[in-house]
């Protein structure tokens, strides 16, 4: 009888696993992802990148709105008996009746060294706290939050001028890399997982909008690392006269001054403890992102303005 492997994922970080999933031996019975969307605007119907790519590979799709007390989803995945349940950023909450439906239980990776950050953001967070590295972790679905026993952990170092998109897209190659000799050591039983140190464990909470607010009394690579860690959204900002201007890329710069202050007419703005930050890429609200050299054409933040509304 033939493996049959069930995939539960949404997002665009899901889809180098998928992909290289469906190009091993190992058979993908259906993939579950959330239902289409409409846009922000409403004009459209908006598939998830599991979604599209699913329909490219041929795969069957199922897009319940929810696992929760849904008996069919339940009936379904059961007639399946499923050899293995692989989660990634899948966005439902798997329901604990659901977890006995698998031979080899419900596999997850997990964008972080755990038992560190658990939860919802854990590569903003850890980019955000200048962690020096992070990683994925394999590890096995049960009842609570990221707390099942761990089957590997792959570390990668995190560069300071890379965000958060270009360390997910990382880490989602590193996921990919790695899937098909966890999956063939899961079920050929050579797995060996191993209870997480619970005491060490910390929460990536989901990332809130006011969050993005820069505070300029804090050090430049801590600013630096908010910017990295909110791009492409909800973003790093800050208020000028009123008008909200989102910082998408920006280095350490040499200048000094009062906190929240422009020293040149570049764009450059004082931080804590005599430093400051060079901003290389900036949005206004309502407006494309700009290089600074574009952006500073007509711009009224000038030198000697203030940043600290």
């Amino acid at each position: 009888m033939p493996d049959n492997i069930i995939f539960m994922g949404t997002s665009k970080f899901a889809v180098p696993i998928l992909e290289k999933i469906s190009e091993s031996n190992l058979n993908i019975s259906v993939v579950y992802t959330q239902p289409p969307k409409k846009s922000s605007r409403g004009m459209k119907t908006q598939k998830t990148p599991i979604h599209a790519k699913s329909e490219l590979l041929g795969l069957p799709i199922r897009t319940p709105n929810s696992l929760k007390n849904n008996i069919d989803e339940y009936n379904f995945i059961k007639k399946i008996k499923p050899t293995i349940v692989v989660v990634i950023s899948y966005g439902h909450i798997i329901p604990k009746e659901f977890l006995e439906l698998s031979k080899n239980g419900f596999l997850n990776i997990h964008a972080s060294i755990l038992p560190k950050f658990r939860g919802a953001a854990p590569i903003q967070r850890a980019i955000m706290s200048l962690d020096i590295e992070t990683g994925i972790s394999f590890m096995k679905i049960t009842e609570h939050l990221d707390t099942g026993p761990v089957l590997e952990t792959y570390k990668m170092k995190i560069d300071l001028n890379l965000n958060a998109t270009q360390i997910e897209e990382k880490l989602s190659q590193l996921a990919a890399e790695k899937i098909i000799k966890n999956i063939d050591n899961i079920i050929k039983g050579e797995a060996k997982f191993k209870e997480q140190d619970h005491s060490e464990a910390t929460y990536a909470e989901k990332i809130s909008k006011k969050e993005g607010k820069i505070i300029w009394n804090n050090r430049a690579k801590k600013i630096i690392g908010k910017i990295n860690g909110l791009h492409p959204t909800p973003g790093a900002y800050f208020i000028f006269k009123g008008e909200r201007y989102k910082i998408l890329k920006a280095e350490i710069g040499n200048g000094s001054g009062q906190p929240g202050e422009v020293l040149s007419d570049n764009l450059e703005i004082a931080c804590t403890k005599n430093e400051s930050i060079k901003v290389v890429e900036i949005q206004k609200e309502g407006k494309k992102v700009q290089e600074i050299n574009e952006f500073l054409n007509g711009s009224k933040i000038q030198k000697g303005c203030t940043l600290n509304e």
